[in-house]
């Protein structure tokens, strides 16, 4: 079951990228720019070195992930001149190259729109609470840490996070 507010879909539904773009321009006839993000399960823990993961589960918190998604789209509108948001983040058992994320963002002008989408998918790393574990070939699973490039990345903004520093 997906829980929804206007700009935010958590579930374990996949997304089609076209058809939510395609609402977003409908939306608002000055949208001049479309830009967008879309993660993928990976196969390997880091991102690097050998394949070692054969599904991640992601665990959340229905109606308080979907708020803390919805702070971060408020934050981002005042940052920056956008007329829409699409954030959809998937949840349940998922396999290597299946979808995970969508942050999607409309505005006049292209500078907005990639700067916006850039800030709501950094925010979305650090500060969303999501949980995500993952499987081996062996059969065992491990709860994916906070990284700290990710809360980095979250500073750039001006904006504090110490996630990887309380789980190390």
């Amino acid at each position: 079951m997906s829980v929804a507010t206007p700009h935010v879909r958590i579930g374990p539904e996949d997304f089609d990228l076209g058809r939510e773009v395609a609402a977003l321009r409908a939306a608002d006839p000055a949208v001049g720019a479309v830009a967008g993000f879309v993660g993928t399960v990976r196969d390997r823990s880091g991102g690097t070195g050998p394949a070692d993961t054969t599904r991640m589960e992601l665990e959340h918190y229905p109606g308080m992930t979907e708020r803390a998604i919805e702070a971060m789209v408020d934050e981002a509108r005042r940052r920056f001149r956008i007329l829409g948001v699409r954030v959809i983040h998937r949840v349940g058992s998922l396999a290597p190259g299946d979808q995970i994320v969508l942050v999607a963002v409309t505005s006049s002008h292209r500078h907005d729109a990639f700067s916006a989408c850039e800030f709501l998918m950094d925010y979305l790393k650090t500060q969303a609470p999501f949980w995500k574990k993952e499987h081996r070939p062996d059969g065992s699973a491990e709860w994916v840490d906070a990284r700290v490039a990710d809360d980095a990345a979250l500073a750039r903004w001006g904006l504090a996070s110490d996630n990887a520093a309380a789980s190390s």
